[in-house]
């Protein structure tokens, strides 16, 4: 088969070994897969030579689970794996797939697992959020984008910072601000994916116990928090928490579906380009010139 596949000069396409599934893998003709910021900038740091990129792919089931676990041969599936995806078939776990109802595209589709669900998932870490402020750094991307979705959704206040502000206020930012300094009233939680100072700044404008999620760290740079300050306020309960996404990602990729389905989840894909395209996508990725979802359509 075809796949791109990660070389120390750059990323390829190349001929590959068709995957082996375990027996708790399905094999997946792969029709759309997304580009997404770890897939580019911690390529590698994740892949040795010859590895083929990618976390999200959707397609047809080429053949089901070994285990006799459903989506059976034939279904329209998205699949979740660490890698694999940027290729005419990927293996990948049956708990970190979701079957994609009629009438979404397949495209559409590959676009929700890493981001959509890593924002699902900080939301519902934040706790409940009716009536409550929640700020959304980085909001311009793909992670950024789903969190100020679903907050809004979940009766959040939802103030929204990036660079590049067009869209967020129609997609649920009560507030849209290029610069934290604008913000001029606390918020009780922060879904942070930026890291370096901004993390720092975030964490000052938390509420009495607010909670502030380090959902990435785009920046590339530490954050320094001054805890000797903290102390000098007085014990107030805020604190900051490492965010991970965990695992078994398939129902939550179904509730996804299911909220774009109903219509009231945009998926965001900003761009759609066939693979052969892969070097302008992940350049443009990596240069952040793409707000929200890049998802590239693989050939046969």
């Amino acid at each position: 088969m075809r796949a791109i596949v990660h070389d120390p000069a750059g990323l390829r396409l190349a001929d590959v070994p068709d995957p082996e599934p375990a027996p708790h893998e399905l094999l997946l003709e792969v029709r759309a897969a997304s580009v997404n910021f770890l897939d580019v900038v911690y390529r590698e740091r994740n892949l040795a030579p010859g590895g083929v990129p990618g976390v999200d792919a959707a397609g047809i089931v080429r053949a089901p689970a070994a285990d006799g676990t459903d989506p059976a041969a034939g279904s329209r599936v998205v699949t979740f794996a660490m890698g694999g995806a940027w290729a005419q078939r990927r293996a990948a776990p049956v708990a970190d797939a979701a079957v994609v109802p009629e009438g979404i595209d397949l495209a559409v589709a590959a676009a929700l697992p890493a981001a959509g669900v890593t924002a699902l998932r900080a939301v519902r870490r934040l706790g409940p959020l009716l009536g409550r402020r929640v700020l959304v750094t980085g909001a311009s991307g793909g992670v950024g984008r789903f969190a100020v979705q679903l907050a809004a959704l979940a009766g959040a206040h939802v103030v929204a910072c990036a660079a590049r502000t067009a869209g967020l206020a129609e997609i649920g930012g009560r507030e849209v601000v290029t610069d934290l300094g604008e913000v001029g009233e606390p918020v009780d939680g922060v879904i942070e994916n930026v890291g370096g100072p901004l993390l720092g700044q975030a964490y000052g404008l938390l509420a009495e116990d607010g909670l502030a999620l380090s959902v990435g760290q785009a920046s590339g740079r530490p954050t320094t928090v001054d805890f000797e300050e903290e102390r000098r306020h007085g014990p107030n309960g805020r604190r900051i928490e490492a965010f991970v996404v965990g695992q078994g990602l398939g129902p939550d990729i179904a509730v996804l579906l299911d909220l774009v389905a109903r219509g009231v989840l945009q998926p965001q894909v900003a761009r759609r380009e066939p693979w052969e395209r892969f070097a302008e996508l992940t350049r443009d990725l990596r240069e952040r010139r793409i707000a929200g979802k890049a998802v590239m359509e693989i050939g046969s």
